[in-house]
């Protein structure tokens, strides 16, 4: 086996200067927007500005990804036959979901799990095909793939809630059946509907919490010193405190 090779220098180019530091108020309103993004399923009728729409997807492309391998694919769906179908596939798999939670079946029928028919942009997320072939992070880890188009959407969505539009991650549908409806080559993945659009206003908190599905667990439950359950001393009380 091969030694190590030395790793190499920070590149020549990657200096900071002082320019490159964000004032308060950007920071501040970093902070906002991840604090007051939610998983929106209320939309209100409206199409959004073309521009709009290329930052957002921009947002999306300057995601961090394993190995810089950039897997996300999204297809934009302007076909109102495809968004119908779309919307039968949600709900077929809603009904399979409701059967598969038991007891808590017919709370969860009387949740809105999407906004399909009223956003004014309807994205498919998925993962690329020949995913196989980038090794660099993934080896011991293939899901990171994944977590990569996880991140892109987020910066979607925060770049979304910043621009004042709702954004939404439906994840209830058969990923076969969509990869078959959109022509989905072999070995990607449909990973997400993506519901983007104009609201009446954002929730004040997770509507899953408004609907009494399920509360925000304690920072403090979440963090581990050197090890799992290793109990981590409070945190300052704002930091823990925020929404």
């Amino acid at each position: 086996m091969a030694a190590p090779a030395a790793q190499s220098a920070p590149p020549a180019n990657c200096e900071t200067s002082l320019s490159d530091q964000f004032s308060q108020n950007d920071i501040d309103a970093v902070y906002r927007a991840i604090a007051a993004r939610r998983d929106v399923r209320h939309f209100v009728p409206g199409a959004i500005d073309e521009a709009l729409f290329a930052r957002l997807i921009a947002a999306a492309h300057q995601a961090p990804s394993v190995g810089m391998m950039q897997p996300w694919r999204f297809i934009r769906i302007r076909s109102d036959a495809v968004r119908e179908a779309i919307v039968r596939l949600v709900d077929e798999e809603r009904l399979a979901t409701a059967e598969a939670l038991g007891e808590r079946g017919t709370a969860f029928m009387r949740l809105k799990v999407e906004g399909i028919r009223e956003c004014g942009e309807l994205l498919v997320a998925a993962l690329m095909d020949r995913r196989e072939e980038y090794v660099f992070g993934r080896r011991t880890l293939p899901e990171m793939d994944l977590a990569s188009v996880a991140c892109a959407l987020q910066n979607m969505w925060l770049a979304s809630r910043a621009e004042g539009l709702g954004m939404g991650w439906v994840s209830l549908f058969d990923p076969d059946k969509l990869a078959a409806l959109l022509s989905i080559p072999a070995g990607g993945k449909p990973v997400a509907v993506v519901c983007i659009g104009h609201v009446a206003q954002f929730y004040p908190m997770p509507m899953l919490e408004m609907e009494g599905w399920e509360t925000r667990r304690k920072l403090d439950d979440m963090l581990f010193v050197d090890g799992w359950d290793n109990s981590h001393p409070p945190l300052l009380k704002a930091a823990s405190d925020t929404p």
